[in-house]
């Protein structure tokens, strides 16, 4: 795996609404510029190798780094993967929906729901949307929220992106019903 870069933002939000928000509602995101490993070869038809050469490692490397930027239980995750403009969306599949992948940020975060996540295909500061769940709930509509994402130089035509956010609590000031209320 090439890793060109590695991106992480923190945001912390203390007011919404006019209101505090206490304690202040923090979101995280790391992301990986990598080298496609299938960039320049046409369409592959098994993308297995890659895949073992590069989902395991890419997860390892982002699930500690998402976890210790927080610097808080995770409540809330996601992922993400980018593909630059001489890739397919199919090759960020690949490797994010993956247990290899995966795994590594649901054992970290001690989830067991599965990880929401966006693929798409774009070129540099391509803006994506990364959604957020509950780790252990996906139905806790408090953890539905979803983080803004850009980076200004990547992903480059043969590199991927890939990201995971987390969540240290719901969106700040949620006052949605519990989803049993409409059943």
């Amino acid at each position: 795996m090439n890793v060109r870069k590695i991106v992480t933002t923190v945001e912390e939000i203390r007011t919404e609404g006019g209101r505090p928000v206490v304690p202040a509602a923090r979101v995280a995101v790391v992301a990986a510029v990598i080298e496609n490993p299938w960039a320049g070869r046409g369409f592959v038809e098994d993308l297995a190798p890659g895949i073992d050469a590069t989902a395991s490692d890419v997860g390892a490397l982002l699930a500690p780094a998402v976890i210790e930027a927080l610097g808080a239980p995770v409540e809330a995750y996601g992922k993400a993967a980018i593909v630059g403009l001489d890739g397919e969306v199919e090759h960020g599949s690949a490797l994010i929906h993956t247990l290899r992948f995966g795994d590594h940020f649901r054992k970290a975060a001690q989830a067991t729901t599965l990880l929401p996540a966006v693929e798409k295909r774009g070129g540099p500061g391509v803006v994506f949307d990364i959604p957020l769940k509950h780790i252990t709930d996906a139905t806790i509509r408090s953890h539905h929220q979803t983080l803004e994402v850009s980076i200004a130089d990547a992903p480059h035509p043969g590199e991927i992106v890939i990201a995971l956010a987390a969540a240290a609590q719901g969106r700040p000031q949620q006052r949605l019903a519990p989803l049993t209320s409409e059943q």
